[in-house]
């Protein structure tokens, strides 16, 4: 079973903003949109709001007894 699909949406950024991020994503070794995911989670975090994080999907080939049945 897949958890629950990300929220998509459009986001205008600044384009130095966003060449800012490619470059600390790529130093990070993330996306650009992962990046932009821990960049507002650390924000949040430092104003006192804690977020759960979603149990991520599942990922690679089911498992043998997932598919008897």
């Amino acid at each position: 079973m897949a958890g629950p699909a990300k929220k998509a949406f459009p986001l205008r950024l600044d384009p130095a903003l966003h060449a800012a991020i490619e470059r600390t994503a790529a130093a990070d070794l993330r996306s650009v949109n992962a990046q932009v995911e821990y960049l507002l989670r650390e924000a949040l975090a430092r104003r006192g709001v804690r977020v759960t994080m979603s149990e991520p999907p599942r990922r690679g080939r089911p498992s043998k007894d997932m598919n008897d049945g």
